[in-house]
Parts: C-alpha cells; sequence; structure tokens
C-alpha cells in the first residue's frame, strides 16, 4: 500500500469555501446531473415493480397462490424499499426524485405488464427482474469510481434483484410440474 498523502489544510479550506453544497465535495467525479437523471429512471423503475407485484399480488389466485402471492408481496416491500433508497439518494445529490405517475411508466426500464394467471404473472416479474438487472450492472460499471456512494447503493439494490429473480424462477419451475 502507498503512503497516504494528503494536504490536510487544503482539504480542510475546501470543506469551508463550498459548504452549501453539503455530501457534494470537489472530488465527486461524476456528472452529478446526469447521474441525478439515471437515478430517477431506477426510481421509475422501482415503483413501476412496486406496482406490478401489488397488482400479482392482489390477483394471484388457485390452489398454488397462497405462497407465490406472499412472494409477490415480499417483493413489492422490498422494491419499495428500493425506491426509498434511490429518492433519499437522489436528495443527496441536491436533486429531485420524480414520482410523477403521468411519465412513470415511461421512465422505467422495466415494463408494467399485469400478466394473466398465475404462471404468467410470475414469467413477467421475472422478465422485469430480468431488466432491472441488466441495467443496474451497467449503471455499476458506468459509475465506476466517479461516484461510489450511488454504486454501492445500485450493487445493494442489485443483490435483491438477483434474488428476486432466482426466487422467481423457482417458483416457475414447482409451477410448471
Amino acid at each position: 500500500m502507498s503512503e497516504f498523502l494528503s494536504d490536510i489544510e487544503a482539504l480542510r479550506r475546501n470543506a469551508r469555501a463550498h459548504i452549501e453544497q453539503g455530501p457534494i465535495t470537489e472530488a465527486y467525479g461524476a456528472d452529478r446531473d446526469r447521474v441525478i437523471a439515471v437515478l430517477n429512471e431506477v426510481l421509475a423503475t422501482e415503483l413501476v415493480c412496486v406496482l406490478r407485484y401489488k397488482r400479482h399480488y392482489y390477483m394471484a389466485q388457485g390452489l398454488n397462490s397462497g405462497p407465490v402471492a406472499d412472494e409477490f408481496l415480499q417483493h413489492a416491500n422490498e422494491e419499495q424499499g428500493h425506491a426509498d433508497m434511490v429518492a433519499a439518494r437522489i436528495v443527496q445529490l441536491q436533486g429531485e426524485p420524480d414520482f410523477n405517475p403521468v411519465t412513470l411508466a415511461q421512465r422505467s426500464h422495466s415494463e408494467y405488464v399485469a400478466g394473466v394467471g398465475l404462471l404468467d404473472m410470475v414469467k413477467e416479474d421475472l422478465v422485469a427482474e430480468r431488466v432491472a438487472i441488466t441495467s443496474y450492472q451497467e449503471i455499476i460499471r458506468w459509475l465506476g469510481n466517479e461516484d461510489t456512494t450511488t454504486r454501492r447503493v445500485i450493487e445493494e439494490i442489485l443483490a435483491v434483484e438477483e434474488e428476486h429473480a432466482d426466487d422467481l424462477l423457482t417458483l416457475l419451475k414447482e409451477i410448471g410440474r
């Protein structure tokens, strides 16, 4: 490991110089406006997923519907948590989270597909999770080391989205039997 060399006096001066920027310092390397725009797309994606999972929770019917409906509800709640994390990060970056329902579906990376029947709902949710996984992997690569905090938020969300996809694949196999 190399020696940590930093001008402590310069760090202190810079911290005081732009105090109104809160956590955004000179070391922030990303295009903040573009990051906020991408995070608003992620926010829309998560909110569309919440709505789709909630619909599937209420519409799940049939012999196998109890455990599947429970999974839909759990995923809806976790997606809401993701939306909250993303909205909080947007505010930390001094942006405004966009909850406008008129443009929500247009900004979302995943689609809102109602699905017909339990099997179709599980398939549509799995497709949406796969879209989110691919999208979030791309965002992580794009952010690199330019905004490590946002990258970590997306990495945390990605890990859960992968768990959701695995859960849905298991359900798909069980329903298919």
